[in-house]
């Protein structure tokens, strides 16, 4: 039997050859963004001087791009999972009291690429590992908020600055508000049949190490199981952001949402994701559309983080765990720390 199984490993195309050949293809692709939307229009006889023109090339410029820069992240971040054992994490929150324990829950919320309601069960394991609640709420804000997918984009898009400030104002609103959640002590409006199931889960785990052809293998499952399934988002969030691309006036946007718009204009636009369902991957789009209009970066991105960390479905699926008090000091204390972030972008860029 040892004997047959060496042959297949040795008849198996090498791992590191097909990556090889992938990285290539996926430079080249980037590479190739501009020609291919210059040659897609031109195909329907349009120009970017058109309305309709300049909306198709923004979609078939960012389509590709939005892509390939999901792929290659979710990939690097599905090997990167391989090293760390999610049993082995809620075992080591569980020992952590608060602050450190929510700076640690807010950094592994960076390398979860959650939406807000796919966390929601990560979520209920932490808390039902005896991990303290506002440690747990560190990760339910940061992992849909400031999870790689998030910065991958925003970096390709915007650029490191950019990228690197969301990163450490999302980290903040995530410690922040675990914080003080925790500070709170609330857990008395947790839902009963969570209270009695914390603490029951064993912290001994045997994890086997896998090779690197399972390494990349997982990486190709990551893959399939989160590209698979936000792609519709995206070409959602391409095609709106394609129209206020091409068809919505640059004084209109920049009245209503520019820095120099009236007071209210950051607080409606958080106001006004939060009944809004998406990922990162989804709004980042129409996020790059409505700041090439004029729309100032601070509120733009506050209306995006509202949009993935206090979603109104994610409300409902919490709504199970936790009680209305509770949701409604979750979603007070995190709509608060996104104002503030709203405000310092608009003030320092």
């Amino acid at each position: 039997m040892s004997t047959l199984t060496d042959t297949v490993s040795t008849n198996r195309p090498a791992p590191w050859l097909w990556l090889t050949l992938a990285i290539v293809a996926w430079i080249a692709g980037y590479a190739a963004l501009e020609p291919f939307a210059d040659i897609a229009i031109a195909s329907f006889g349009l120009t970017k001087q058109t309305h309709l023109g300049e909306a198709l090339h923004f979609f078939f410029y960012d389509t590709p791009k939005v892509l390939l820069l999901l792929t290659g992240i979710v990939f690097v971040m599905g090997v990167i999972h391989t090293f760390i054992a999610p049993e082995r994490t809620r075992a080591l929150l569980s020992g952590r009291r608060l602050g450190i324990g929510n700076v640690m829950a807010a950094t592994l919320g960076i390398v979860t690429p959650f939406c807000s309601c796919s966390a929601v069960p990560l979520f209920i394991g932490f808390l039902s590992a005896g991990v303290p609640l506002g440690v747990t709420f560190s990760f339910l804000i940061s992992a849909p908020m400031v999870n790689e997918v998030a910065l991958a984009l925003l970096f390709g898009l915007f650029g490191w600055k950019v990228a690197g400030l969301y990163l450490g104002l999302g980290l903040s609103v995530a410690i922040v508000a675990g914080l003080v959640i925790g500070k709170l002590g609330m857990e008395d409006y947790l839902e009963d049949w969570v209270r009695v199931m914390q603490g029951t889960q064993s912290a001994e785990f045997d994890v086997a190490k896998p090779s690197w052809a399972e390494r990349i293998d997982a990486g190709l499952g990551h893959i399939r199981n989160i590209v698979g399934k936000v792609w519709p988002y995206i070409l959602l969030g391409i095609a709106v952001g394609a129209g206020i691309h091409g068809y919505v006036p640059e004084d209109f946007m920049a009245s209503i949402m520019g820095k120099d718009a009236p007071w209210w204009s950051l607080p409606a636009a958080v106001a006004i994701g939060v009944p809004m369902y998406s990922n990162a991957a989804g709004i980042i789009p129409i996020v790059e559309a409505l700041i090439g209009k004029g729309a100032a970066l601070g509120t733009v991105l506050a209306f995006m983080m509202s949009v993935i960390a206090l979603s109104l479905p994610e409300m409902i699926i919490l709504r199970k765990v936790l009680k209305p008090r509770l949701i409604a000091t979750f979603a007070g204390v995190v709509a608060a720390g996104i104002l503030l972030v709203g405000y310092i972008f608009n003030t320092l860029l």
